[in-house]
């Protein structure tokens, strides 16, 4: 029996590598004759850059670069063990974590770092590079990023802007000093897991600004500054369509990644599984078991697990949810999941237990079922395509 672990990381709990190894030891415990892979996830946020490294034995680079706030810090991105890839994390760079809740500051939080990360793979001569710009504590679209490759951002005094979203506000001219060519050189893929445009009430200022610490006012400003930021790029010809779906991700850097460099912007969770090969890894498999820290609604709309429920539906492997905790009606996960297990249950006051115990007693029983339904372990399960 060749079981496939593939978990994302337990927010403040646990890295993904420890969710793999540790489910694989109570696999081991029980099964000791199954052979058990281990492949860590991630889907572009913190944490991923780990999970990559963890799953491919890439090597990592330490880069002198600077935080969101201008502060000179170490980053990290990874190597591909062919040499011709490499995998950025913004978050490395240009993290909200990296920020105590008072610093937060996304007038003029800057995407720089994450730029010098990118100089530093392409100098080391990659010809493709994977980004994941989850979890960013900036909203300046992108504007840092390029700046740290060689790109001049200009008022109308012919002055540099200083860092952050705010000054694009008074952006007047760019010169690009051939930074797209260079990153137009390149295959970039870009891991993003939203659909926000880049401005308006679903944009970059509106959906994410309040998370990283943007007031109403703010809000308002920061969008405002990055419409003229969108108008400037497509009038000198950098940008031409400014209305895609994944443009406000990471505070508006899908936005130029995808003008300016040319990016193309995919699923965080299957690009990341590419990445570390896990469709090859399913094709061999009898079970996945995937999870994350905590399973909602929210997960249906492509997260981890789900996206991995899909690539093993593909490859007629039956899946196994296996989270920290299952939160609200479990009936949309059973569609993607052979069976949906939370690790704790909810700690709940009496009188809601009570009232919700016959539909825990539902869902823990079918999930039991399923469970039987799955061959013993000197079984084969493949030709199961039906996971319900």
């Amino acid at each position: 029996m060749h079981i496939v672990i593939a978990a994302d990381s337990y927010k403040g709990c646990m890295r993904s590598d420890e969710v793999c190894a540790v489910i694989a030891a109570g696999f081991a415990a029980e099964l000791p004759s199954a052979e058990l892979c281990c492949v860590p996830m991630g889907d572009g946020g913190e944490g991923t850059l780990a999970a990559v490294v963890a799953a491919t034995n890439a090597t990592l680079h330490s880069v002198p670069v600077l935080d969101p706030l201008g502060r000179s810090i170490t980053a990290q991105y990874a190597m591909m063990p062919d040499g011709r890839r490499a995998f950025v994390e913004m978050a490395a760079a240009s993290g909200i974590e990296l920020l105590q809740a008072s610093e937060l500051d996304p007038l003029r939080a800057s995407s720089y770092g994450t730029g010098r990360l990118i100089c530093a793979a392409m100098a080391a001569g990659v010809e493709e590079i994977v980004i994941g710009i989850g979890g960013s504590a900036t909203v300046d679209g992108g504007a840092g990023l390029l700046q740290a490759l060689g790109c001049r951002l200009l008022d109308a005094d012919g002055r540099e802007l200083p860092p952050g979203g705010a000054a694009l506000a008074r952006l007047a001219a760019i010169d690009s000093g051939g930074c797209e060519k260079r990153l137009r050189a390149l295959r970039l893929h870009v891991a993003c897991d939203v659909s926000n445009p880049l401005t308006g009430p679903r944009g970059a200022a509106a959906v994410f600004g309040p998370q990283k610490g943007a007031t109403p006012a703010m809000v308002a400003e920061l969008d405002a500054a990055l419409a003229h930021w969108a108008a400037v790029l497509q009038a000198q010809g950098l940008a031409k369509d400014l209305e895609q779906p994944g443009d406000g991700a990471a505070g508006g850097v899908g936005f130029v990644l995808r003008t300016v460099a040319g990016a193309e912007l995919r699923s965080g969770a299957r690009l990341v599984a590419e990445l570390v090969g896990l469709p090859e890894k399913l094709r061999h498999a009898d079970l996945l078991i995937t999870g994350e820290g905590r399973t909602d609604q929210q997960s249906l709309s492509g997260k981890l697990p789900v996206a991995l429920a899909e690539l093993a539906r593909a490859a007629g492997v039956p899946c196994v949810l296996l989270s920290g905790a299952i939160e609200g009606d479990q009936e949309a996960l059973r569609t993607h999941f052979t069976a949906c297990f939370s690790t704790v249950s909810a700690v709940l006051p009496l009188d809601r237990v009570l009232a919700q115990a016959r539909q825990s007693l539902y869902d823990r029983s079918r999930a039991i079922a399923a469970m039987l339904r799955l061959p013993r372990p000197n079984e084969s399960f493949h030709g199961q395509n039906k996971l319900n």
